[in-house]
């Protein structure tokens, strides 16, 4: 018998293996944890048994993802996806559930015609129904997040789907245990339970709101990370006891405090700070559910766990797209929506442990229905993966809409010569486009936010809805022909892709990355970035430009530390490139920036910059381009190839030779 220490170590060295396993698979740790249940529960390996200790600890994970989703819900953001969430959300729960009621009552009729028995009623069926109508969450945002999809079309249904799910969660919860007694009886316990339910939920949500934003606020004075956290605990847990007590469930009160927090100043905080508690109960939950799974269905019923497998997902794949295509979605998007929907849910899990443990669902039928659902979400990133191929196969408006698409921005960018492309149009992108215009210098914005493409296309401003991070894209926007790229939002994984298209396709194309600091520097230099600008650094340099100002230091001086500063963190600042603006008597001493490609045929090709001893021109080399577009820095054992680009500062009497220096052959 393992003792709870023991029980412990063996979890958290399960789960840590797991989800390493995961993330070196690229796959979500969800997969991960549920995989670990199998191997240490008691149908494998028999290393821990579900004992109801962990389990009701593992219900906790529950209540904190029912916290977290709470926190992402509030009256605007419903408001503003209203058609979305319940018009397509409710839809698809409520067919997908009557759906599955109709099927079991056929399959009962045509079982009893074989004369042949059949265990699951309708309350089974509605609770398997209600599963079915429930999808991963977890699993699709994040896949939607990485591939940058949240805000495209079918992102946006999607989320709205995923969101009626969530909520649609409370109610069920409710449901379910009710679905045991007789009709009389389960009419009378669902409405006392609607009826504490909305009384409760009235009670919370007026005057709650102001209630928690006073007593937030006055823990907050305190300063004490500690006690805002104890008390963030004491609220999530006290609401959830309260619900609990009043007959409801206690996801219900976990959701409500979400709610109630998402109204305040806080929601932001309580989000870093709850999520520790919400991942690590959550995986918890999660390898509790591959406890229960038996590896031996998998074997000795793997035809019908396929079945379970693929009807389900084929059947909700086909509901799905029609509904989004019913609301008036094109074809590609319909179907992209399905796609990324078909799977089961966390939440599937959670109603079907509720229903099997109130004797709704029989015995047999849960090891097969788990192992389907656990092998339906180990299918979801293949197919998110292969979407676009998919839709491309089952439908030709698809490709036609994207070739619209692309069209419409070559169309927008074909007049264009020497322009920059702005990868991202929010507030940095924005600012950027400004500088430009006011400087006559044409661009060509991407963004994937239809709403802010839409209203700054309106305003004459020269931006189209486009993912940046894909090469059609970008060639459209007119890639060989732009004098620089600008990717100004800083996701790092979206970064490495867009460089690693520019770099495959136009290698000599100057590309600069925004980051928040510099934790990605050598990542993205090595990827091909020409300059990483990190907000960190920038934000430290006017912070103390203005400590030192206000403390007396003259501002000339400060100028002149804040640009030494940026000299030694920027190689390319280190002077400018000459224009013929610049002929003014004041400029012509200055420092200056030259680009001079070496021939191929040059006799310093093989030799080192040590070798070039520059400094006998009285220039400094700043950085070193490679034919294949990759911006070496300037170091002494640094050897030249033919095709290289150097990067030279100095006085214009000093180009001059460095330049006769270097184009010798």
């Amino acid at each position: 018998m393992l003792s709870a220490l023991d029980l412990t170590l063996l979890y958290l060295v399960a789960a840590v293996l797991g989800v390493v396993v995961c993330r070196s698979l690229k796959l979500p740790p969800i997969l991960g944890y549920l995989v670990v249940g199998v191997v240490i529960g008691p149908n494998a390996l028999a290393l821990a048994s579900d004992v109801p200790a962990v389990q009701h600890l593992a219900e906790f994970g529950v209540v904190f993802l029912m916290f977290a989703i709470g926190l992402e819900f509030n009256l605007p953001k419903l408001n503003s996806m209203r058609s979305m969430v319940f018009g397509l959300g409710l839809l698809q729960v409520v067919v997908t559930i009557v759906g599955t009621m109709l099927g079991q009552a056929l399959l009962r009729w045509g079982f009893a015609a074989m004369g042949r028995p059949w265990d699951l009623g309708w309350q089974g069926a509605l609770v398997l129904g209600a599963a079915m109508a429930m999808s991963s969450t977890a699993i699709v945002v994040k896949l939607m997040s990485e591939r940058l999809e949240l805000e495209s079309e079918h992102g946006r249904r999607v989320i709205g789907v995923l969101l009626f799910q969530d909520l649609a969660v409370v109610p069920l919860l409710v449901l379910i245990p009710a679905l045991g007694g007789s009709g009389s009886a389960m009419a009378q316990t669902l409405a006392w339970a609607g009826l504490k339910a909305v009384l409760l939920l009235v009670l919370l949500l007026t005057g709650g709101q102001h209630v928690m934003r006073r007593w937030l606020t006055l823990v907050a004075r305190r300063k004490s990370q500690e006690l805002f956290m104890l008390n963030l605990l004491l609220v999530t847990l006290g609401l959830a006891w309260l619900t609990e007590h009043a007959g409801l469930s206690l996801a219900l009160g976990a959701f409500v405090a979400g709610m109630l927090i998402a109204e305040t100043e806080y929601k932001h905080q309580v989000e870093m700070d709850i999520r520790p508690f919400h991942d690590v109960l959550l995986g918890l939950f999660f390898i509790t559910i591959g406890m229960r799974l038996d590896w031996q269905t998998l074997v000795y019923q793997w035809p019908l766990v396929i079945v379970l497998t693929l009807v389900p997902t084929l059947a909700k794949f086909i509901l799905v797209a029609g509904l989004a295509k019913l609301f008036r979605s094109p074809t590609g998007t319909a179907l992209r929506t399905g796609l990324y929907l078909a799977q089961a849910g966390e939440f599937g899990f959670v109603l079907l442990t509720l229903g099997a443990q109130h004797n709704l669902i029989a015995a047999q039928w849960v090891s097969p229905v788990l192992a389907a659902m656990v092998m339906s979400m180990l299918m979801t990133p293949l197919i998110i993966e292969y979407s676009d191929r998919i839709v491309m196969k089952l439908s030709a408006s698809d490709w036609l809409l994207q070739s619209v698409q692309l069209t419409s921005i070559a169309k927008k960018s074909i007049q264009t010569e020497a322009h920059v492309i702005i990868c991202g149009y929010g507030r940095s992108g924005q600012n950027l486009a400004r500088l430009l215009e006011a400087e006559k210098i044409p661009y060509m914005a991407l963004d994937l936010d239809p709403d802010r493409v839409r209203q700054a296309a309106a305003a004459g401003q020269s931006v189209v809805f486009g993912d940046a991070a894909r090469l059609p894209s970008l060639i459209a926007a007119g890639l060989s022909r732009a004098s620089a790229v600008v990717i100004s939002y800083h996701d790092t994984p979206s970064a490495l892709k867009v460089l690693h298209e520019v770099r495959s396709h136009s290698p000599r194309i100057p590309v600069i990355v925004r980051t928040i600091d510099d934790s990605d520097l050598e990542k993205l230099r090595a990827a091909g970035a020409t300059e990483v600008v990190p907000e960190a650094i920038e934000g430290s340099l006017m912070l103390a430009s203005h400590a030192l100002a206000l403390v007396g230091v003259p501002m000339r001086r400060v100028l002149r530390i804040a640009r030494d500063a940026r000299d030694r963190r920027y190689g390319l600042l280190r002077g400018y490139f000459h224009g013929s603006d610049d002929d003014t008597a004041e400029d012509r001493d200055q420092a200056r920036l030259l680009s001079i490609s070496l021939p191929e045929a040059s006799p310093l090709v093989g030799q080192s910059l040590r070798d070039l001893q520059a400094s006998s021109w009285q220039v400094s080399i700043v950085s070193v381009r490679r034919r294949n577009g990759a911006v070496r820095t300037a170091e002494d054992d640094l050897v030249l190839q033919a095709g290289d680009t150097l990067v030279v500062s100095g006085t214009p009497e000093s180009l001059a030779r460095a330049e006769q220096g270097l184009l010798v052959v």
